[in-house]
């Protein structure tokens, strides 16, 4: 009976030890994804996917986790075509059936009123503190080139004038910022839900 037993534990030896570099490589790719290398893990992830037998379940899960790294690099919203799709595939195309992407806002209008009135961009954004921010930046030194344009003071209203410019030109910038970010936070929560969904086991992030 013990060599029966021990004659079946080597068999399923190989089997364990394919078993276990195949998710040591798999888990190594994820950090990687998680540390910003997106393509480098998914690279990793389609070599080592290649050589697993058909019937491996990591299969599967190496080349849907290639495929899921390079949409959240390209920010893209539809799965592509996959070689072995399985269960884990499924439950994705479900989701993205289930949960669209969400619009991001018009980033236009942001910016036109950045532009227009100093802080009004990031008030639109619901950013309030940064709003009084860049309002206290701008508005005091605006009147002050008015003050200075006025009392015909020459060089120092183009001083003023050249401050002036700058931050808003500062406070514009920091207003397209966040609203691009928001953009992209918005999509990294949806695309967060599609992993999960999908019954990938790790985090790439």
């Amino acid at each position: 009976m013990r060599l029966i037993l021990l004659m079946v534990s080597l068999l399923l030896l190989p089997a364990v030890s394919s078993a276990a570099s195949a998710s040591d490589a798999y888990n190594e790719a994820l950090g990687l994804a998680g540390a910003g290398h997106a393509g480098e893990a998914a690279a990793r992830l389609d070599g080592a996917a290649a050589v697993l037998p058909d019937e491996s379940i990591w299969r599967e899960r190496m080349t849907l986790a290639a495929a899921m790294i390079r949409m959240r690099s390209q920010q893209q919203s539809v799965l592509p075509p996959l070689p072995h799709p399985g269960s884990n595939a499924a439950l994705a195309k479900a989701y993205l059936q289930a949960t669209p992407l969400p619009q991001a806002g018009s980033s236009w209008v942001v910016n036109v009123l950045a532009v227009v009135l100093p802080g009004s961009g990031h008030a639109w954004l619901g950013r309030w503190h940064d709003a009084l921010t860049a309002a206290l930046l701008v508005w005091p030194m605006l009147l002050l080139t008015l003050w200075a344009g006025y009392r015909r003071m020459g060089p120092v209203t183009v001083f003023f004038a050249l401050i002036t410019a700058w931050l808003w030109s500062g406070t514009v910038f920091s207003a397209m910022s966040l609203a691009e970010r928001g953009s992209y936070e918005d999509y990294l929560l949806w695309w967060q839900g599609l992993w999960q969904a999908s019954a990938l086991p790790g985090r790439p992030w």
